[in-house]
Formats: C-alpha cells, sequence, structure tokens
C-alpha cells in the first residue's frame, strides 16, 4: 500500500510538472505573438507626422517640380496644401 501511494504521489508530480511545462510554452507563445504583432503595428503605422508613404512620395514630387521650376512657389505652396488636405 505504500508503494501505491508512492506511485500516485510521484504520477501527480509529474502530471504537475508537465501542467506547467505546457503553461510556461503558452506563456513564451503568448509573449512572442504579442511582439509580432507590436512590430506589425509599427510597420503599418503612419510616418512620422501622420503622413503615410504616398504622401510623402507626392510631396516630394512636388518639391521636385518646384526645384525644376515646373511649378511656381505659390502653385507648388497650393498643390502641397491640397495634398496634405488644409
Amino acid at each position: 500500500m505504500l508503494v501505491a501511494g508512492m506511485k500516485m504521489g510521484q504520477q501527480k508530480g509529474a502530471q504537475q510538472a508537465q501542467a506547467q511545462a505546457q503553461q510556461q510554452a503558452a506563456v513564451a507563445d503568448a509573449k512572442q505573438q504579442g511582439a509580432a504583432e507590436a512590430q506589425a503595428a509599427a510597420a503599418a503605422a503612419p510616418a512620422a507626422g501622420g503622413m503615410d508613404d504616398a504622401t510623402i512620395a507626392q510631396l516630394q514630387k512636388l518639391a521636385d517640380l518646384n526645384k525644376s521650376g515646373v511649378l511656381s512657389d505659390d502653385e507648388f505652396t497650393a498643390a502641397k496644401k491640397k495634398v496634405l488636405g488644409l
């Protein structure tokens, strides 16, 4: 009877160790998933100033046209305001 009690105790200990290992793996997976989601959110966030890549590209194109003389300063300012929604 003593031997049976010891075996049951060992079995229960092994089950607890397995449950703890599963819980630790779940926590590690959750941390990894959270880090991946944070990284994806940072990559999807607009650039500084709230501008996305398309807006920045449009402004750069307008600046290039202004610099080359195709757009006057007034035309550039008006087009820039339109792109920025001002």
